[in-house]
């Protein structure tokens, strides 16, 4: 078997770790997988990379035609969003670029989708894929008409249009056309949807798109030789954390920034947290900006933390925070279970299949944040309770989302098709 996993990168974001992991699990269940990427940043030989492949003079000229290609297929965005229409998270994917010609030069038996947006493989190329599809799901973006999530937004039940964030009015807007393209083009194909939540399922099986596609349900996958459990006071002292305080720990890319992460529901949180239980917050993924924020108890701002170093962070904090308004997943929730911290969020989107409420971590009101300061409060008074979550939260990962269980599951998937 020699499955072909795409994604825009191999390992910058959440998605590509993500789908990155899966093809090291394959590999690791002694399946021929390769992994094709816009952008590889990994030294691994068995990911193509399509700007790594190419040296010399002409590097400079596909890095330009890459860039003007992403900035040339966000241009319709510019008639709703003039100003921020390269910050607006939503994806046209039109502009051609014949990527389904390498997808079949390399010749795999399966084609695994993954998150595939910034102008990499555009809508009508992907019928073009001479093999069985399956695609996994990192967000909406793949039933939708250009957003990545839908916010409050349904109408991507029916045909898109009136897209709220395009601020538009009008039925025959943008997300319409999209929408329409995608219907053209992919009416035909004979998908294998794959999600990493039953909530994301859910939403793809009520979908215009979508609605008549087989859908499987399959959680992202944690290698749990490398997030394990390290002993708190000496991951605490390597990272130069107090030892006497409770960790709060959240983060994510633009952790404080990107409103759908909810740090805007975090901070008036901590504002109500109870002095008493000497609380101190760790904030690690966030940019620069992330320290002008005015947090009301000491913080310490930790920036981009590479995968190996990431049990050492986990394993410092008393609680994993991931106050998200969506979540396709939850990746960093599982990993610091993985590492026995326990998890506090909200009862909704995809962190429902991964924290179970006080069981392994607590499921606050959406979007309560009186109830989510009570859950911090709550998982740490007592020692025992405190011990017996972080217990609880390592065993249901490695029930629930260890690696090679994961991949064996996507190896049975591809082996039906």
């Amino acid at each position: 078997m020699k499955p072909l996993l795409i994604n825009t990168s191999d390992i910058h974001g959440g998605a590509a770790r993500a789908a990155y992991r899966l093809h090291q699990g394959l590999q690791q269940i002694d399946i021929n997988s390769k992994m094709l990427v816009q952008k590889k940043i990994s030294n691994d030989t068995s990911v193509i990379g399509i700007k790594a492949n190419i040296k010399g003079p002409r590097a400079s000229k596909w890095n330009f035609m890459s860039v003007a290609r992403y900035l040339t297929d966000r241009l319709p965005l510019i008639y709703y969003n003039y100003r921020n229409f390269q910050q607006i998270d939503w994806s046209p994917q039109w502009v051609p670029n014949n990527i389904h010609l390498k997808i079949n030069e390399i010749n795999p038996d399966i084609v695994n989708l993954h998150w595939i947006c910034q102008g990499f493989i555009p809508i009508q190329e992907i019928a073009k894929i001479k093999q069985p599809l399956v695609w996994t799901l990192h967000d909406m973006w793949a039933f939708t008409g250009g957003c990545h999530y839908s916010e409050t937004c349904y109408r991507f039940k029916h045909m898109c249009g009136k897209c709220p964030q395009l601020s538009s009015n009008k039925e025959t807007d943008l997300s319409n056309w999209v929408w329409k393209r995608k219907k053209k083009y992919w009416e035909n194909i004979d998908f294998t949807i794959v999600t990493p939540s039953n909530w994301l399922a859910t939403c793809a099986r009520s979908s215009s798109l979508f609605q008549d596609k087989e859908i499987e349900v399959i959680p992202n996958g944690i290698d749990l030789q490398k997030f394990k459990p390290i002993n708190k006071n000496e991951a605490r002292k390597a990272l130069k954390l107090p030892l006497d305080k409770n960790l709060i720990l959240f983060g994510a890319m633009n952790s404080t920034h990107d409103q759908r992460k909810g740090f805007q529901f975090l901070k008036p949180a901590i504002e109500i947290l109870s002095k008493d239980l000497n609380f101190e917050t760790i904030i690690f993924g966030n940019n620069g900006q992330s320290r002008q924020e005015n947090i009301s108890i000491p913080t310490n701002y930790l920036g981009y933390i590479p995968d190996d170093h990431l049990s050492l962070l986990y394993s410092s904090a008393d609680i994993m925070i991931v106050p998200s308004v969506q979540e396709a997943f939850g990746q960093t929730a599982s990993e610091a279970m993985a590492c026995g911290t326990p998890v506090v969020s909200f009862n909704s989107t995809g962190l429902i299949d991964i924290v179970k409420h006080k069981e392994n971590g607590y499921l606050a009101k959406p979007f309560d944040t009186e109830d989510l300061a009570k859950g911090m409060e709550w998982i740490v008074e007592h020692d025992k309770r405190k011990k017996k979550l972080s217990d609880t939260s390592r065993k249901y990962v490695e029930e629930n989302f260890e690696l090679k269980s994961v991949a064996k599951r996507y190896a049975d998937l591809y082996s039906k098709l």
